[in-house]
């Protein structure tokens, strides 16, 4: 039987007048290769409130890539319930998600996924632009963006002539354009040294404490476990600690 629903969210989601940012209950997710199932999330419980810096740690195949994709509404759970910043996600169209990832949800990609045609300042405005927005209200918030994470003089090089960790900071100044409440980032220190893991980590964690930003990021490097305020840890489609 399906939970009750009170102003379009489960009950069980709700707490009073103080709601999580996330709020996860009984999640599972399975894959069909063939006829194989992939049992890759096996009963998730997890609450996740606003302006907190989580970790979500584990070895490759632990899970870590698909909570995320279910939490940034990129794919769905195979049951369970899933609400995100008071939306009960798994009823949403696919152009709503698609709204509402635009609105609430920023990205941070382990390849970092620009666009390398375009400069560091092109990249940035691109997100403010698809939405919208104007040229120059695009260039102001994205200018403003690049130069947080410290990147002011590199604005027009194009994403060949960065290195991986200042292309990281675009995609990270990419991520937090639209003023997200939430920033998803997936193994976003893998194809990095450590000073430079350590740096981006620094600047995720800067932006928390300062602007309440959520962060959210996936990682199995031991080396930046001291950098975050919440740890949790995934075996096998399953949280074993927090």
């Amino acid at each position: 039987m399906s939970a009750a629903i009170h102003d379009g969210l489960p009950l069980s989601f709700s707490r009073g007048y103080k709601m999580a940012l996330i709020e996860m209950k009984s999640i599972t997710k399975d894959y069909h290769l063939g006829e194989t199932v992939v049992h890759a999330l096996r009963g998730i419980d997890l609450q996740i409130d606003k302006k907190e810096f989580v970790a979500v740690w584990g070895p490759s195949g632990s899970g870590k890539t698909t909570l995320l994709n279910l939490i940034g509404a990129i794919d769905d759970p195979t049951s369970g319930e899933l609400a995100i910043a008071g939306k009960n996600v798994q009823k949403l169209t696919d152009d709503q998600k698609s709204e509402h990832r635009n609105e609430t949800i920023g990205f941070v990609f382990q390849s970092f996924n620009l666009v390398p045609v375009l400069s560091a300042l092109e990249n940035v405005m691109l997100p403010m632009q698809i939405r919208g927005a104007s040229v120059a209200e695009a260039k102001k918030q994205a200018l403003m963006r690049l130069e947080e994470v410290g990147l002011k003089d590199l604005i027009h090089n194009r994403p060949a002539k960065m290195s991986g960790g200042q292309q990281q900071r675009v995609s990270i100044a990419r991520a937090l354009v639209n003023n997200p409440s939430l920033v998803i980032a997936d193994e976003p220190t893998a194809n990095l040294d450590s000073e430079t893991a350590h740096m981006v980590i620094d600047i995720m964690r800067e932006l928390n404490e300062r602007d309440h930003i959520t962060f959210i990021f996936s990682t199995h490097d031991q080396r930046l476990l001291d950098k975050v305020k919440r740890l949790v840890r995934l075996e096998d489609g399953k949280i074993i600690q927090e």
